[in-house]
């Protein structure tokens, strides 16, 4: 259960580079006043993401990557995009995201004893604005398959730099998690609780995080991108009996080529 659960986590971070990756180079060319890919993706990568959760160090997963650009629907593997309104610089979409975030008492000897955390889908609306290099975007996504009845809202801000054929990014952003969705992955109910696992109640949740990727159309005749990114936990996620950890870093290699 736990190498499953992990190959899907780590797979949807592949797939979540990807995305970011396809995006980028299309920015790219549009600057070159080319048009953007379209049509179905393949590739391959290396995802490892450390864990926060006590009893967890870190996993280190190959990935097959496969995926579709369209002129308003993106997808990525399990991710989903539709475009609904572009006015100049600015697009909105509808999006879906599966949320492989659950555990069960398998997984680790912390959760001996306690309810299994389910995995969910997480739909919502994402806006973005480009301002030349400047890329800013906001998302809000809920649960809507009900198993934490939560919501999340992201802003995030990267800048592109260009080095010849390299394309580099940093990006900034803060996430806002409500009460119910963190408390359903690190709270500690009442029939939960033992002498080593106090009851813990938690509460919304402002996290942050700040990466650099790259990626170059060099290698192969496809998009090569190196990503690493760096999470801070808020205190209502740290100071969980279920964590031991604050904060986090999470990496990725991946080679992706249109059809």
């Amino acid at each position: 259960m736990e190498k499953i659960r992990r190959y899907f986590i780590t797979l949807l971070i592949g797939f979540a580079g990807l995305y970011s990756s396809i995006g980028h180079t299309q920015q790219g060319q549009g600057q070159n006043s080319q048009q953007p890919s379209q049509g179905f993706l393949y590739g391959v990568g290396i995802g490892i993401n450390q864990e926060i959760y006590r009893g967890y160090k870190r996993r280190t997963i190959p990935l097959p990557l496969i995926g579709y650009r369209g002129e308003k629907l993106s997808v990525y593997g399990p991710f989903v995009s539709y475009q609904l309104l572009q006015q100049g610089n600015i697009s909105v979409s509808a999006k879906l995201s599966p949320r492989f975030a659950g555990f069960d008492e398998s997984d680790s000897d912390v959760f001996s004893g306690m309810a299994k955390r389910k995995s969910s889908l997480d739909g919502g609306i994402g806006v973005q604005y480009r301002l030349q290099r400047w890329v800013f975007e906001a998302d809000t996504l809920i649960d809507l398959l009900g198993n934490s009845k939560g919501q999340e809202s992201k802003l995030a801000v990267g800048y592109t730099l260009r080095f010849g054929p390299v394309l580099m990014e940093p990006k900034a952003g803060i996430s806002y998690s409500d009460s119910k969705l963190v408390d359903y992955y690190y709270g500690v109910r009442l029939n939960e609780a033992t002498s080593n696992r106090m009851p813990y109640h938690a509460k919304s949740a402002f996290n942050y995080n700040a990466g650099l990727s790259l990626s170059t159309p060099v290698f192969f005749g496809g998009m090569t991108r190196l990503g690493i990114e760096h999470h801070w936990y808020d205190s209502s996620i740290s100071d969980s009996p279920l964590t031991d950890r604050d904060s986090g870093v999470s990496a990725f290699l991946s080679w992706s080529k249109f059809f």
